[in-house]
């Protein structure tokens, strides 16, 4: 579990591709990697794997490099990186769990006094879980939505985010990794049994009279 302040920058130095799947090499400030750990990069949970100095070595799967940007890294580009959450660390951003739920993409920015407002559009299916001064992870950043419709949303970036994150790179055209809040999720597949919207939603969600007798109706 992440909570999306990220910690350092890192830089891709080697990338080897067989087939789909890709393993990374990557250089941060961290010197005390521990195998088998959990990294956010760019938001997605890597598992380093081996490590030497200041860069460890990271295997993204076919499935991982299909749902993310990870993809379109290249040697040299600079990621987002967060170590997992340790039992009693301040849970400063929001609960983030290093899964991406698609591909979100810049639409347009403009300046708010000394705060820059990204626009970022994304598949419809996700606006469900996207609400108005809620949470919502881009490249592994803990942000809060300003305002959302059923396919974008937009976010208000401070000076100090910018400046210690991959944001200061976003353009228009950029892929961006988003991770909607789980907690959002499981509130919202919990409640769909109790609204559904078809008779055959009713069926497909276990909504019975079975289960409502379990459920004091």
């Amino acid at each position: 579990m992440f909570t999306g302040l990220v910690q350092t920058m890192g830089r891709v130095e080697r990338i080897e591709t067989r087939g789909k799947e890709t393993r990374f090499t990557i250089a941060t400030d961290i010197s005390d990697y521990v195998k088998g750990e959990s990294i956010a990069i760019n938001g997605a949970c890597l598992t380093v794997e081996t490590f030497s100095g200041s860069s460890f070595s990271c295997y993204a799967s076919a499935e991982t490099i299909n749902r993310t940007n990870l993809g379109g890294l290249r040697p040299g580009s600079t990621v987002n990186c967060e170590r997992a959450m340790a039992v009693g660390d301040r849970l400063g951003g929001h609960i983030v769990s290093g899964h991406v739920d698609c591909i979100a993409k810049v639409e347009s920015i403009s300046n708010a006094g000394e705060s820059t407002i990204y626009e970022i559009s994304f598949p419809e299916e996700q606006g469900k879980y996207v609400v108005a001064k809620g949470s919502v992870a881009l490249d592994g950043i803990s942000l809060t939505v300003n305002k959302c419709g059923n396919n974008y949303l937009k976010v208000n970036i401070i000076p100090e985010t910018s400046q210690q994150t991959t944001i200061s790179k976003w353009a228009p055209g950029y892929e961006i990794n988003m991770e909607t809040d789980v907690i959002g999720k499981y509130v919202f597949n919990m409640l769909s049994a109790w609204n559904p919207t078809k008779k055959e939603d009713a069926v497909n969600s276990g909504l019975t009279m079975d289960f409502l007798r379990e459920n004091g109706f």
